[in-house]
């Protein structure tokens, strides 16, 4: 049976993190790691998820819940300790205050996609299973979809365009996942960089990446890469220009501002 690896990364995030906890206890799929990295809060978050680990073991719902505690070099290092831990077939990553929009999403996706029967008759799972996103605030309020959409097909060189899939709606193959870490020159936008070259593998490898046409991920937009927006996009500017080349990437900038102006 197909096992996702939810990796939740925390740092005094006490005020949002039962809701992505919870959203991740009540999923109906049963074959879920939730491994949760916490920067050794000061705020009671670790206090929380172990009581969430209660919660969870009482629950009947066959999850396994993974605590780690401990000080980290930020963001992106918390996510390769969780990485490095997962034992599932897929990674996915759905930091405090982001969650599930429903309690059947990880059946979905198995389902719909038949990752059961392609995991029993020897098929190579997809390298990438990937959906649609909603913006919520700090309090989990609907705020909008997402304005970046994902395409029918896609692949590493879509991300010219932008970041047109959310890190949490994307789901990358465990395998994959372990063989690249995320890379920690970048304080902002690592998850740009590590979806590229997550799919950059996948085409080395001719593995498929897929739609699976849901809303997957509800994504709270007040994170560290909102919060330091300017950071961020040199960041961004610095990862495309590694992938896509000095010139296209001027070029797409060039868009981006035209586009920002007419709309």
């Amino acid at each position: 049976m197909i096992k996702f690896s939810i990796i939740t990364v925390t740092y005094n995030a006490a005020s949002v993190f039962m809701r992505t906890a919870m959203s991740v206890m009540e999923q109906d799929y049963p074959f879920v790691e939730h491994i949760i990295i916490d920067g050794a809060s000061s705020d009671g978050t670790a206090e929380l998820a172990e009581e969430y680990k209660t919660k969870s073991d009482k629950s009947g719902n066959k999850h396994q819940v993974i605590i780690v505690s401990e000080p980290d070099k930020g963001l992106y290092d918390a996510m390769n300790k969780g990485r490095m831990k997962a034992t599932g077939d897929y990674v996915c990553f759905m930091n405090a205050g982001d969650y599930f929009p429903n309690i059947d999403i990880l059946s979905k996706i198995s389902t719909s996609m038949k990752l059961e029967k392609t995991n029993e008759t020897g098929e190579p799972l997809p390298a990438v299973l990937y959906g649609d996103t909603d913006l919520v605030d700090n309090k989990g309020n609907f705020l909008r979809r997402r304005r970046l959409t994902p395409p029918e097909h896609l692949t590493w060189r879509d991300f010219k365009h932008g970041m047109l899939v959310c890190h949490q709606a994307f789901y990358a193959r465990t395998d994959l996942a372990k063989k690249t870490p995320y890379d920690l020159q970048y304080r902002f936008s690592a998850d740009v960089d590590w979806c590229i070259r997550i799919m950059k593998e996948a085409e080395r490898e001719a593995l498929a990446i897929v739609n699976v046409h849901d809303t997957i991920a509800n994504y709270q937009i007040e994170g560290q890469s909102t919060i330091n927006h300017r950071a961020s996009l040199l960041e961004r500017f610095s990862i495309m220009r590694k992938h896509y080349g000095l010139l296209s990437t001027i070029l797409m900038h060039i868009w981006f501002v035209i586009r920002a102006i007419i709309k």
